[in-house]
This record gives structure tokens, C-alpha cells and sequence, in this order.
């Protein structure tokens, strides 16, 4: 029977170590976001070639493998992309100008503070209409289990 040597623990921890900051894809593992605030004039705004954008924040969360924020510009008579669906839920609050949006198979209008509900793989899509910009938030959220 053989002992443990001083060398065989100090791999075994080497080894844990390395695993569990590599994750289980072999990449550095994002830390896990805690209570935070988000200014509005800290958020860098991007061009776009429809507009511009503001990434918040991509992280998983204590619940969530990934919590993703952005706000989006759109200039008028622009779409983000082509109607879409993906796995994962988001909510769109509208902050200013007039969008339709495609939900449920049909194209709704709206406007400053209304809320959009993306449900999981449903085809969905949104569009500025109106005559000025229009800014809205996006807030998308993956359970524990969805992420590739």
C-alpha cells in the first residue's frame, strides 16, 4: 500500500484549480455578477449602420448562466435584423419614438413605456416607424442549462 506523497496532493490541487477556473468548456469562467448599477452616461454608445448601441452587461448571474443587457438606437425606417427566434426569453422596453413589433404572428405599434415579451423560440421582430429615433432596453436572460 502507498502513501499520498506531498507532490501527488500538491497536483491534485494544481489540477482542481486550473478545472474549475477553466469551466467545463476549457475557457475562463466570467465571475458571477452581484448587485450592480448601470449609469446611462457611463454607457459607451456605438455606431451602428442603423443606429448606435450600448452593450450594459453580459454575466452569468447567481440564478442564470448569462444575464445579457443593451439598449439599442434605431434611426427611422430601421430594423435591428430580420425577424428571429431563439431559445432564450427577453424583454424589450421601449424608452422613446414608435415601433411596431412582430409578436404572435402580427405587427403591433407602440410606444415610450410599453414592454414587449419575446417568449422561447418564438419568431419575433421589431422596427422603428416612427419619424426620430427610437431607443429601447433589452434585457435577455438563459437558464441554468441552455448555454452550448
Amino acid at each position: 500500500m502507498s502513501m499520498i506523497s506531498r507532490r501527488d496532493v500538491l497536483i491534485a490541487g494544481i489540477t482542481l484549480a486550473v478545472g474549475v477556473s477553466l469551466g467545463a468548456y476549457g475557457r475562463p469562467q466570467t465571475p458571477v455578477m452581484h448587485s450592480k448599477v448601470f449609469d446611462w452616461n457611463a454607457m459607451e454608445a456605438k455606431k451602428t449602420a442603423v443606429g448606435e448601441s450600448r452593450q450594459v452587461v453580459r454575466s452569468p448571474t447567481a440564478t442564470l448562466d448569462e444575464l445579457e443587457m443593451h439598449v439599442t438606437t434605431l434611426n427611422p425606417g430601421q430594423t435591428s435584423h430580420a425577424p428571429h427566434q431563439h431559445p432564450n426569453e427577453e424583454l424589450i422596453i421601449i424608452r422613446e419614438g414608435t415601433v411596431e413589433t412582430l409578436s404572435q404572428g402580427e405587427w403591433k405599434k407602440l410606444g415610450p413605456g410599453s414592454i414587449i415579451f419575446n417568449g422561447s423560440n418564438e419568431l419575433h421582430g421589431i422596427r422603428n416607424v416612427g419619424t426620430g429615433p427610437t431607443t429601447y432596453h433589452v434585457v435577455n436572460w438563459t437558464p441554468p442549462g441552455m448555454k452550448k
